[in-house]
Formats: structure tokens, sequence, C-alpha cells
């Protein structure tokens, strides 16, 4: 059963105030640290998500009023608004803007939940949907800050319950197909789950009816959702188990984003 949108809300909630726990400490200097994220600072990744807060504040906007949502050229402006802040602004801001979205959310009255709906990324939207998308950024790029503070960090087990199930729809958009494709079983743990990666054309994650004697790959969930989204580099791989399969031709089709 598809949890409910204040199951998600409330995920989104508890990554928030995560997020928060690790960054208000941090001085400019250590903002200015690299984060995971090759190319950015800590300061860099929170004024991504800075920015995301304000533009899913126009989806849930849209989505309220029964109207299209805002167009890519509505982006730009946004984000350089962002990229002008100093560290601490971005870091400060970001905060700040990121708990007025989730204030929203938290606010909604069962009929504004179900008025929610909008076409966004090719996919029709409703509380839930906008939420679950937001929280799947959320989770990952707070990882990407916790990390770089403590290399033991892993996203949070709340998020990865939730996410785990819908990550089906997000390895289409996410994966390239491998040279030598493969159906490759995959189990996870905590939560236990069952699934077949099929590394071709299209990149597929189906629900698994039987474990097959075919390639396989046991790895705790956690760990399959950032091999998905770009972030299973060997440096901070848990122990998984492969037969058939090499992890690292698996990396490959899915580069990150």
């Amino acid at each position: 059963m598809e949890p409910s949108p204040q199951t998600w809300i409330t995920a989104l909630r508890h990554s928030h105030d995560g997020l928060r726990a690790n960054v208000e400490p941090l001085s400019e200097d250590r903002l200015r640290q690299r984060s995971y994220c090759s190319e950015w600072s800590i300061a860099q990744v929170l004024s991504h998500l800075g920015s995301g807060a304000e533009i899913f504040g126009l989806f849930l906007d849209a989505g309220l009023n029964g109207v299209d949502p805002p167009g890519g050229d509505t982006f730009p402006p946004i984000w350089q608004a962002w990229n002008e802040r100093s560290p601490q602004a971005q870091a400060t801001d970001a905060l700040a803007v990121d708990d007025a979205l989730v204030k929203r959310l938290e606010s909604l009255t069962p009929d504004e939940q179900n008025k929610v709906r909008l076409q966004l990324f090719g996919m029709d939207l409703d509380v839930t949907g906008l939420t679950k998308l937001r929280l799947g950024e959320h989770a990952v790029h707070s990882w990407d800050v916790a990390v770089a503070l403590d290399p033991a960090a892993t996203v949070s087990a709340e998020a990865v319950g939730l996410l785990i199930d819908g990550l089906g729809p997000l390895i289409g958009r996410a994966g390239r197909p491998a040279a030598n494709p493969q159906s490759v079983h995959v189990s996870t743990t905590e939560p236990d789950r069952d699934f077949v990666l099929e590394t071709g054309e299209p990149v597929r994650l189906d629900e698994a009816s039987s474990q097959g004697d075919g390639p396989r790959l046991t790895l705790p969930a956690e760990a399959l959702l950032r091999l998905v989204y770009g972030r299973l580099d060997p440096d901070h791989t848990p122990p998984v188990e492969t037969a058939g399969v090499d992890l690292d031709e698996l990396r490959k089709v899915f580069p990150g984003f």
C-alpha cells in the first residue's frame, strides 16, 4: 500500500532536521569544504537545495491552483540569485527556505492535499508524488553534505525505507544501458526487497517473483539507492555479495546526477 502523504511529509521534515543539525555548527571555512559532489562545496550543495525548495514551492502553487507548472525559463534567474550569495548566506538561506517549504506541506489540509495535481517531468503528480520527488533529492544531497563531514555517514534509514519501492521510474531515467546487458537479481536488506535489474535498453528495475539462478547482487537498500544516484564509489561501499555480476560495471550504468 502506498504510504500516506503525511508519511512522506514527515520523512521530509526529519531529513530537513538532520541537515540542519549537520550544517548549523559549520564555520564559513567548513562550508567552503568540498562536498561528496566533486564540483560543489558544501555551501553549493545547500544552495542547490535552497533553489530547489524555492522551485518546489512554485510547483506546489501550480498544483494547488490547477495551472501549469513554471517552465524552464523560470529556473535560471533563481539559480543565479543563489549562486551570487556568499557561502554563509547560501547555508543560512537554504535552511530557511527549505524549512518554509516543509512547513507549507505540513500545513496543507486534507482538502488541499487532494487538490494538488500537476504534470511534471512527464509524470502526473499528486501531493505524495511531489513530496516523494523532493525527499529523494533532499535525502541524497543531505548525504552529500553529511559524508563530507563523516565518511561513515549513510542516507537516512527513514528515507531509504520509503524511496526503495519507487526506484523503478527513476532507474528508467538515470540508467545508461550496459555494453554487455544482464538480468541481475538484486536482494536488499533493511528493508528486505527482491528486484530484477535489467541493464539493457531500457534499464529497468522490477519486483522479482523468484530468485532464479542468474547473476546476483545482495546489498543494503541504502547502498542500492546510492548506486542508482551514482554515489556508490569503492570508498563508500558497504559489504556486498556478488555472483556473476561486476559491481564496477553496474556503477557505469548509473553515472549519477
